[in-house]
């Protein structure tokens, strides 16, 4: 992977980037995708965030060696505490972790979301959380993509501004995937399943305490949840 040409999962979640948007990507590592972007004419100005100094000094050296230095700024800084007010920063993207280190960087800085008209959300783990914070956030979903590369499943979030209601079902799965029913996600909630009830099995021999009762009414549920919404 490098700037002309990215992995499969950041490729989907450049193809969510607007053309024309001020983009902040938060946790940019290489600063692969917002170097990608500006050379595919889709942005002409970013801002690639980086929390640790390594990944930082890769970031400010690649940008430097892609010759974009006057169109992406580097900054290491805590989330979205990179972003400024005179960014003006309209999209960000952020991606490769779990979902609930997501949700906990888009509420450190909620300042820096101001003027911010779409997320782009890659969550490696925990979609869940990401949907949850959405809903409470006056953010709806407008649009979600599940796919495979090197055998790992990944889910793109992509959120603008809004109100929308869900069902318990659809934030857990995604409304759009559900809607979809891929190979990628019958997969995925197969696996999911079959994971719960070895769980389920397990616990079937333990002693029998409220939190050992808790867990498995749980267990019931989602795993029922998840068969009805996969039929």
């Amino acid at each position: 992977m490098n700037a002309q040409k990215l992995s499969k999962r950041l490729e989907a979640v450049a193809s969510f980037v607007p053309t024309g948007a001020v983009l902040a990507d938060i946790g940019s590592d290489h600063a692969y995708l917002p170097c990608y972007l500006v050379h595919k004419n889709v942005i002409s100005r970013a801002v690639a965030g980086e929390v640790v100094k390594g990944p930082y000094e890769s970031a400010v050296r690649q940008v430097r060696t892609e010759g974009l230095t006057g169109n992406i700024t580097v900054r290491l800084a805590d989330g979205l505490a990179a972003v400024q007010p005179e960014d003006k920063v309209d999209t960000v993207t952020i991606a490769g972790m779990g979902g609930p280190l997501i949700v906990s960087i888009l509420e450190k800085h909620p300042q820096a979301l101001e003027n911010v008209t779409r997320l782009v959300l890659q969550p490696n783990i925990h979609a869940k959380v990401i949907r949850e914070w959405a809903l409470q956030n006056g953010w709806a979903l407008l649009n979600e993509e599940i796919l495979e590369e090197d055998g790992k499943v990944y889910e793109i979030l992509v959120l603008q501004r809004g109100e929308e209601l869900l069902t318990e079902a659809e934030v857990l799965l995604g409304k759009q995937l559900l809607a979809a029913k891929s190979d990628v996600f019958i997969e995925k909630w197969s696996k999911e399943i079959a994971n719960w009830q070895r769980v389920l099995q397990s616990i079937e021999k333990a002693e029998a305490t409220p939190e050992v009762e808790e867990k498995r009414a749980e267990l019931h549920h989602l795993i029922e949840l998840v068969k009805e919404a996969l039929v």
